[in-house]
């Protein structure tokens, strides 16, 4: 099979472009996707942020004003978990697929029980003592989400005041939560997991949105660079050595009556016109000379 030089030109041309278009697309997938699971990350933690913003004010300036209070009841409100469990939840009441949960394998109350994935990062948090934050992907009913996870740990002895023995809790703390959760805790063991899980759905969908419209533009000025390129092929090479192609068969032919072709320019196509008519001349002479 012959094929043109235009068309050799376009077969070369549009491989180039399918193996670029290619490599570009799954680049940009890729960039995009990073940076939408960079921005999950991000508010996934200042979500994580808020809540230990929380835990910090409860102790700081709550349970000091408490202090002789708590001597005689007990107030969850004191407790910085359940101070920052409360006031996410507020928060998260306006982003229901955000969610926030200080999961607990053994907890006082019921409502901090790990799920089953919740437990698989304790327990790998629990397992690798070393690790401050766990980061990783999970499908939800809404899609994927990004979770962030940090370690609960019993690092004040404080605490197993109300966590060490049911008879060792104030009364009033069992009065509410009962005897049977939330005790046995020891002191520097990770009991649980601070988890935050932002729904990935939205920074995706924008970034697939951003993966068209740049794979479109891109499309665009190519078919723009296509034509333009054939239109360029076609005035400089095709037509001029088609032109010349066809002076040559009719000076094979012995016909020297034609005009001359015009030649403009200095490139090699333009060199090899002024070569093509100086052999024309030549021949033109030679016959001359031949029929005398």
């Amino acid at each position: 099979m012959k094929f043109s030089i235009a068309a050799k030109f376009n077969i070369v041309f549009l491989s180039i472009f399918v193996v670029g278009f290619g490599a570009a697309s799954a680049v940009t997938n890729y960039l995009l996707r990073q940076n939408a699971r960079e921005e999950t990350l991000e508010n996934a933690r200042v979500l994580m942020q808020s809540a230990l913003a929380a835990r910090s004010y409860t102790v700081g300036q709550i349970v000091p004003l408490l202090d002789t209070h708590l001597k005689y009841e007990f107030v969850p409100q004191s407790i910085p978990s359940y101070a920052a469990t409360e006031q996410l939840g507020q928060l998260l009441k306006q982003y229901p697929d955000f969610t926030y949960k200080e999961a607990t394998l053994n907890p006082t109350n019921l409502r901090d029980r790990a799920a089953d994935w919740e437990a698989d990062l304790i327990n790998t948090l629990r397992a690798k003592p070393a690790l401050n934050e766990l980061v990783g992907e999970r499908s939800t009913s809404v899609g994927p989400a990004l979770y962030v996870a940090r370690p609960l740990q019993i690092k004040n002895e404080a605490c197993l005041r109300c966590h060490s023995v049911p008879d060792a809790a104030p009364k009033t703390m069992t009065d509410i939560y009962g005897q049977n959760n939330g005790f046995g805790w020891k002191h520097m063991e990770i009991v649980g997991a601070q988890v935050v899980s932002v729904p990935m759905e939205v920074p995706l969908r924008r970034a697939n949105a951003m993966l068209r419209t740049y794979m479109l533009s891109m499309l665009g000025i190519f078919a723009f660079l296509f034509v333009a390129l054939n239109l360029m092929v076609h005035y400089f090479v095709t037509r001029r050595i088609t032109r010349m192609s066809r002076l040559a068969d009719q000076v094979s032919l012995g016909q020297f009556n034609d005009e001359e072709f015009e030649v403009k320019g200095s490139d090699e196509l333009s060199t090899l016109a002024r070569s093509f008519a100086r052999m024309r001349s030549s021949l033109a002479s030679a016959m001359k000379m031949l029929d005398e």
